[in-house]
C-alpha cells in the first residue's frame, strides 16, 4: 500500500522539526552524558539554514496564496482579455505588475507557474520571475537605504534589472514560445490538485485547501536548496573572495557566484551587498544585487520542480550571460 503525498510530506517536516529540536536541545544532554559536543562549523550551518528558513518561509506562504487565489479568482478569460496580443507590448504590462507585486524569488515561480497554466505566454511569466523579487517597492525601499550613500548602485539595480528582464523575455519568445516548459502527467512534481473535491463549495476552503499543498510542495525542495547554501557559506574561501575584488571581470563573476550560493531574501541581499562595497567594483556589486534574486541554490531546486529541465537549465544560462554583460556595462555609468 502506498504512503499518500500529503502524509510524505508532514513526514518530511516533522523529521525536519525534529532535527531542528535535537540541534537546539539534544547538544545539551548528549554533551552531558557522553562528553560530546558538535563542532563549531557543523553548529554554523544548522543555523544559517535555520535563518533562511525563518527569513523565507513567510515569502513562500505568500506565493502560496497568490498561486491559490489566482487559481481560484482568475480566469483564462480575464488573462487573455486584459493581456495585449502583441507579444513586446505585453513584456510592458508585465514589468508594471512585477513593480507591484512584493514577492520574493522562490515564492514567485509558483505564481508564474499558476499564470502560464491559465494562459500567460512563457516569455511573460520571465518577466514576472525576474522582476518581481527586485522591482517590488518593499525591495526598491531596503536597496536605496543600504545604499543611501551612493544611490547610483541603488538606481542602477533597478535599471539592469529591467533591461536584463526584457532581453531574456525575448529570447526566451523566440526559443520557447511554442513549447511546452512546465512538467506535465508523471514529470508533474508539482501537479495541480482538485480544489474543493469533497470540501464543500466554499471558495475560502478552496483556497486553505490549495495552499496548504503548494506550501508543502515547494517547501520540499527549498529546503534542499537552503541546506546547500548554508554548507556554502560555511565553506566559502574568504581570502578567494578578496583577490577576485581588484578586476571588474573576476570580481563580477564572483559576485554573482556568491549571490547564487548565499540565496539571501530579495528584501535583506542589499544590506549583504553594501558590506561588500569597498572590497569589490560597482559594477560587481550590480551583478550580486541583480543575479541573487534572479537564481539561487534555492529557487533552482524549485523551478526544477515545475519546470522542464531543458527550460530551466537555458535559462540559467540565458540569465547567466546576459547579468554578467550588463552588470559590466553598468561599470561604464557607475564609476
Amino acid at each position: 500500500m502506498s504512503i499518500p503525498t500529503r502524509v510524505k510530506d508532514i513526514l518530511i517536516f516533522g523529521l525536519f522539526l525534529a532535527m531542528m529540536y535535537l540541534f537546539f536541545f539534544g547538544d545539551i544532554y548528549v554533551a552531558n552524558k557522553w562528553n560530546f559536543v558538535l563542532p563549531d562549523q557543523i553548529k554554523t550551518i544548522f543555523v544559517l539554514f535555520l535563518g533562511i528558513m525563518l527569513e523565507a518561509l513567510p515569502f513562500l506562504l505568500l506565493g502560496a496564496i497568490a498561486s491559490s487565489v489566482i487559481n481560484l479568482y482568475i480566469s483564462e478569460e480575464y488573462i487573455a482579455r486584459i493581456m495585449p496580443k502583441n507579444p513586446f507590448a505585453a513584456i510592458g504590462v508585465a514589468l508594471i505588475a512585477a513593480v507591484i507585486t512584493p514577492v520574493c524569488e522562490c515564492a514567485i515561480i509558483p505564481v508564474v507557474r499558476r499564470l502560464i497554466q491559465k494562459g500567460i505566454p512563457v516569455h511573460i511569466g520571465v518577466v514576472l520571475l525576474m522582476g518581481a523579487p527586485i522591482l517590488n517597492f518593499i525591495v526598491f525601499g531596503s536597496t536605496y537605504y543600504a545604499f543611501q550613500n551612493n544611490l547610483s548602485i541603488a538606481y542602477g539595480r533597478f535599471i539592469i534589472c529591467i533591461l536584463a528582464s526584457i532581453i531574456v523575455s525575448i529570447i526566451v519568445y523566440m526559443l520557447f514560445s511554442k513549447q511546452k516548459v512546465l512538467k506535465t502527467h508523471r514529470e508533474d512534481l508539482m501537479a495541480v490538485v482538485p480544489i474543493n473535491e469533497n470540501k464543500g463549495d466554499s471558495k475560502w476552503k478552496g483556497i486553505l485547501h490549495h495552499t496548504c499543498h503548494e506550501f508543502f510542495t515547494i517547501g520540499k525542495y527549498f529546503i534542499i536548496g537552503a541546506v546547500f547554501a548554508s554548507v556554502a557559506q560555511v565553506y566559502l574561501k574568504d581570502s578567494y573572495i578578496m583577490q577576485a575584488g581588484e578586476s571588474s571581470i573576476e570580481g563580477t563573476a564572483v559576485m554573482m557566484g556568491l549571490a547564487y550560493v548565499l540565496s539571501l531574501c530579495s528584501e535583506a541581499d542589499a544590506f549583504v551587498a553594501a558590506s561588500f562595497s569597498k572590497m569589490f567594483t560597482p559594477e560587481a556589486i550590480i551583478g550580486f544585487l541583480v543575479f541573487g534574486p534572479i537564481l539561487d541554490f534555492k529557487n533552482t531546486f524549485v523551478m526544477m520542480a515545475s519546470f522542464r529541465i531543458k527550460f530551466v537549465l537555458l535559462f540559467i544560462l540565458i540569465v547567466t550571460i546576459v547579468v554578467f554583460i550588463l552588470s559590466l556595462v553598468s561599470g561604464l555609468f557607475l564609476a
